[in-house]
């Protein structure tokens, strides 16, 4: 439909952002962003499962990266595509579902997608490789002796630095102690992941790939392998980040992410709108 037509039959609908939250966080992850972003644009914040308002994975099966996928995958026609953002984990849900609906993903921003399996499969990062999988191995050791305030510690504190645990207020100590097992069902999903290198350099859309400067052995490699699989795409290294950059330095994150949205979408007036749907917050204002 050309613009003109989509204007005889209504406002045009601005540019949809779909936004994708890290391990045992939620949408409450983007509240920061989404006011950024709007109102140009229409800003939607998915919560994968286990997290948030979203029940835990049921399936069959183990859950794969692809499942989380599906989650967004009703959202794709919607606007003729979406411009998606990501962070850890759901930065790495953001690339599988870059690689299965390469014609939707109008733009893809991620900042430390945690593709393990990349790591893993890469001779030269044995160590960094070890390092993940010992922290999903004390995590399933913890879970099994029914503490999951322990596995919560360890994974925090990977991530974060040892201390960081106690710094964090009881109320959210508790949240992420309740979605330790969807976690670990994270880990084994990223573990398996088969998505390959090949796929991801055959990636045409707009592309910004972000990393910590002051973040872990493991997700650095991880950008590094990715600058290489994805040569076209830009790469940047934001100062002062950790893997928890974007809550922790929210403001410099979501500036550079707007400017980056700017410069790659062109956005168009809608009506405002406010509803919730399943896993899905659309906001104006903040996430649910």
């Amino acid at each position: 439909m050309s613009t003109a037509d989509r204007r005889a039959n209504g406002p045009l609908q601005r540019p949809t952002v779909v936004l994708l939250h890290s391990s045992a966080s939620s949408a409450r992850q983007w509240q920061g962003l989404i006011e950024t972003l709007q109102p140009r644009f229409r800003v939607l914040a998915v919560e994968l499962h286990g997290h948030g308002a979203t029940p835990d994975w049921r399936g069959d099966s183990p859950l794969t990266l692809a499942d989380d996928a599906a989650l967004v995958e009703p959202l794709l026609a919607d606007s003729g595509g979406v411009h998606v953002v990501g962070h850890s984990y759901g930065a790495a849900v953001a690339l599988k579902l870059a690689t299965l609906h390469p014609r939707s993903v109008r733009s893809l921003v991620t900042y430390e997608p945690v593709l393990f399996r990349l790591l893993i499969d890469d001779a030269t990062c044995h160590q960094p490789a070890q390092d993940v999988v010992a922290v999903a191995d004390c995590i399933r050791d913890q879970l099994l002796r029914n503490d999951p305030v322990s596995a919560a510690k360890r994974f925090i504190e990977f991530w974060s630095g040892a201390g960081s645990w106690d710094f964090l207020p009881a109320g959210r100590q508790h949240a992420v102690a309740t979605r330790m097992r969807s976690v670990l069902q994270q880990f084994d999903a990223l573990f398996g992941e088969p998505i390959q290198r090949a796929q991801l350099g055959q990636l045409r859309m707009p592309m910004l790939l972000l990393t910590g400067a002051r973040t872990v052995t493991a997700t650095r490699r991880i950008g590094a392998i990715l600058r290489a699989a994805l040569p076209a795409a830009r790469h940047e290294v934001l100062p002062g980040m950790g893997h928890l950059g974007p809550i922790t330095h929210a403001a410099e994150f979501n500036q550079r992410i707007a400017e980056f949205l700017d410069a790659n979408v062109a956005t168009v007036r809608a009506p405002v709108s406010l509803y919730h749907r399943g896993s899905v917050c659309e906001r104006e204002g903040s996430p649910a």
